[in-house]
């Protein structure tokens, strides 16, 4: 459900028909200003890959044949998610593409989601507009550790948002707990905040003030 709220639609979308040659696919990209768009079959509902500008750009600079088919210089035809897959699949799907094609449970082509939607929905989920302060906690990642750090948190303010990330430094992962706090923190409070943490021996390598 999240993945079909995230994405763009097919009906918002250009996309280019693989019965079309490459000038007739050129001419669509420098009308519509996109740099890569979607290849859909000749009804529309099957994803068979993506067009890029620059992919035909190379071919029409080398002197080579416009009037083959699209699908010539095809890209990306295994690079896809379902409406129903995870977060995670997502995440690491997306990363080196500029957006990733989303079918639905009957594999028809659904639209795409975006880089842009993609960190629009983490922003949302970090609650940075309506918040104060950002804390960057660190921690050896044992068990129990994250319901320690938030009951610390807790005894002063609430959570607004919480997420964790982890990375390796001189062969031992090192979790960092990122933690928002709502908008009635003050300096004062955050100071106790950050005491209370430290007494405890978590380090907070970061403070980020978000008020302004």
């Amino acid at each position: 459900m999240l993945i079909r709220a995230l994405a763009v639609p097919k009906s918002q979308l250009t996309t280019v028909s693989e019965n079309c040659t490459l000038e007739e696919a050129l001419h669509i990209l420098e009308e519509s200003g996109y740099r890569c768009v979607p290849i859909l079959d000749e009804t529309g509902s099957i994803f068979r890959g993506n067009i890029y500008k620059m992919h035909i750009y190379r071919h029409k600079a080398n002197g080579l044949d416009m009037k083959l088919p699209v699908t010539y210089l095809l890209k990306n035809a295994t690079k896809f998610i379902r409406t129903d897959s995870s977060f995670f699949k997502v995440f690491f799907t997306i990363k080196e593409l500029p957006y990733i094609a989303v079918l639905d449970a009957s594999n028809k082509f659904y639209g795409i989601l975006t880089h842009s939607r993609m960190l629009s929905m983490l922003q949302s989920s970090w609650n940075v507009d309506n918040a104060s302060f950002v804390l960057s906690i660190l921690s050896s990642g044992d068990k129990g550790e994250l319901v320690n750090i938030c009951k610390i948190v807790n005894k002063y303010s609430n959570i607004a948002s919480c997420i964790t990330l982890d990375s390796a430094e001189n062969s031992r992962t090192i979790r960092r707990a990122i933690i928002t706090l709502p908008p009635d923190v003050d300096e004062e409070l955050l100071d106790n905040i950050v005491k209370a943490l430290e007494k405890k021996e978590y380090s907070v390598s970061e403070i980020e003030d978000l008020r302004n």
